[in-house]
C-alpha cells in the first residue's frame, strides 16, 4: 500500500506491534499537502472550469444568419421552362442579417461571468482551507490516538504486574484474595481500555487516509507534530479584523454581489432594443436580375407594447440585494470565527501548558509516592488504585489538552496562511 502521486516520500518506521505490514509514516506537511489534491478540492475546480466556460460563451457577439428564399413563383400561369436558377420565373434572394446588441449588453454579460469565475476561484481557496483544516483535525485525531495506546499499554502493564505479584501474595499467605480480585480487576480494565484505544486509532487513520487519499489505513502512522503554546498579547484582541475581508469566502460574495450588479444592467439594457440589419440579393428573371433588399427590424418595447422588462429587472434587483446580505453575513460570520478561532488557540495553548508544566508532573510524583508507600506497607490497596486512577485520567486529559491545542493552533494558522496581503 502506497501514498498516492502528491503524497510521495513518506518515511517507512518498522511495523506497529498490532499490524502485520510495514507502517507508513506521515508528517504534517505531507498530510496538508495531500489535501490539496483530494475529491473535494477536484470538484471546486471543475466548478471553476465550467465559470470559466461561462466567460467564453458570455463574450461574443451576435452571428450573423444566412437567409435564403425563393417567392413570387405564380401558381397558375406556371414559372416557365429553362434552368431552374437561370430562367425559370422564381423571385431568388440570398442575403445576411445581423443583429446590433444595444446597451453594452456583451461587456455586461461578460463582466458578470467573469465575476463569477473570480468567485469561483475564491471558492477553491475557502475550500482548500476547509479540507486541510479537517486534515489537520484528522492527523491530531490520529496522533492522540497512538500516543493514548502508548500510554494505556503502559498502564496495562503495570496493572499486570501488579495483578501477577497479588496472586504470589495470596498464594504465599502474604494478601487477601479480594485485595486480589480488586488487583485483577483493575488489570482487566486496562487491557479492555488498550483494546478500545487500538479502536479508536483505526477510526482516526481511516478518516485521515479519506481526506489525504491514502489507501493503506491500516498501516498510517503519524508523526508527533506537536505545535509549541504561545502566550497572548495586548495586540491579538483587533487583529482578526485585519483578516476579515482578505478571507477567499468573503472575496467570493464580493465578487458574487459584482456579478448580480452586472446582471442588474443586463436586465436593464434589455430596455434598448437590438437592433438587426441585413441586406439580400434578389433574381428575378424577366424583371431583373440584379435586385437589392435592405432589412432593419427593431422591437418597440415600451411602446407599442405594455411590457418593458420590468419583471427581468426585478428579479436581477432582488438577486443583488440577496447577494449583499450574504456578503454581510459572511463578514460578520468570518469575524466571528476568525475571533473563535484565536481565543481557542490562546485558551488552548494555557491549558496545555498548565498541563505539562503543573498538573502532569504533580499527578506523576503523587503515583510515584504510592506505589513506594505500598510496596512498604504504609498505604492500603484502596489509595494505591486511586493515585493510579488519577494519574491516568490525569494522562489522558493532558493528550487530550495537547490535541485541541493542536487543532486551534493549525486553524488559526490556515486561515492567517489563506489571506490576502
Amino acid at each position: 500500500m502506497v501514498l498516492p502521486a502528491h503524497a510521495q516520500g513518506l518515511a517507512a518506521p518498522p511495523a506497529m506491534p498490532d499490524q502485520s505490514a510495514q507502517a507508513t509514516t506521515m508528517t504534517l506537511v505531507q498530510a496538508l499537502q495531500a489535501a490539496r489534491n483530494n475529491l473535494d478540492i477536484s470538484l471546486a475546480r471543475r466548478a471553476l472550469s465550467a465559470a470559466q466556460g461561462d466567460i467564453a460563451a458570455a463574450d461574443h457577439a451576435p452571428a450573423p444568419v444566412l437567409i435564403t428564399k425563393a417567392s413570387q413563383m405564380d401558381l397558375q400561369r406556371g414559372i416557365g421552362g429553362g434552368n431552374l436558377f437561370r430562367d425559370k420565373r422564381i423571385d431568388k434572394s440570398v442575403g445576411l442579417d445581423w443583429t446590433w446588441e444595444r446597451g453594452n449588453k456583451r461587456e455586461l454579460r461578460t463582466q458578470a461571468a467573469q465575476s463569477n469565475a473570480a468567485a469561483a476561484q475564491a471558492d477553491i481557496e475557502d475550500m482548500l482551507v476547509q479540507q486541510q483544516q479537517a486534515t489537520a483535525f484528522a492527523y491530531f485525531d490520529l496522533l492522540a490516538a497512538q500516543e493514548r495506546i502508548a500510554q494505556v499499554a503502559e498502564i496495562s502493564r503495570s496493572a499486570t504486574q501488579l495483578a501477577n505479584t497479588a496472586n504470589r501474595r495470596v498464594q504465599a499467605g502474604d494478601l487477601a484474595a479480594q485485595d486480589a480480585a480488586r488487583i485483577e480487576i483493575e488489570a482487566q480494565r486496562a487491557s479492555t481500555d488498550l483494546l478500545s484505544a487500538q479502536l479508536d486509532r483505526q477510526r482516526a487513520a481511516l478518516v485521515l487516509a479519506q481526506l489525504t487519499g491514502f489507501t493503506g489505513a491500516g498501516t498510517l502512522v503519524v508523526q508527533p507534530d506537536w505545535p509549541t503554546a504561545v502566550k497572548a498579547n495586548a495586540g491579538d484582541a483587533g487583529i482578526v479584523y485585519l483578516f476579515v475581508e482578505g478571507r477567499p469566502d468573503v472575496r467570493a460574495a464580493q465578487q458574487r454581489v459584482e456579478a448580480a450588479r452586472a446582471a442588474l444592467d443586463v436586465a436593464s439594457a434589455q430596455k434598448k432594443a437590438d437592433v438587426t440589419v441585413g441586406a439580400s440579393f434578389d433574381h428575378f428573371p424577366g424583371t431583373s436580375t440584379r435586385q437589392l433588399e435592405l432589412r432593419l427590424q427593431m422591437p418597440l418595447y415600451g411602446l407599442l407594447g405594455g411590457y418593458n422588462f420590468q419583471g427581468e429587472i426585478a428579479r436581477a434587483q432582488a438577486q443583488l440585494d440577496q447577494a449583499q446580505d450574504i456578503l454581510d453575513k459572511t463578514r460578520r460570520n468570518a469575524a466571528a470565527e476568525l475571533q473563535r478561532l484565536q481565543q481557542d488557540r490562546l485558551g488552548a495553548g494555557a491549558r496545555a501548558t498548565s498541563y505539562e508544566n503543573t498538573i502532569l508532573p504533580r499527578a506523576r510524583k503523587v503515583a510515584e509516592m504510592a506505589e513506594l508507600a505500598y510496596s512498604k506497607g504504609a498505604m492500603s490497596l484502596t489509595e494505591l488504585i486511586d493515585a493510579r486512577r488519577t494519574l491516568r485520567t490525569i494522562l489522558l486529559e493532558d493528550l487530550a489538552a495537547r490535541t485541541e491545542h493542536a487543532k486551534a493552533t493549525q486553524a488559526w494558522q490556515l486561515r492567517q496562511d489563506q489571506r490576502q496581503p
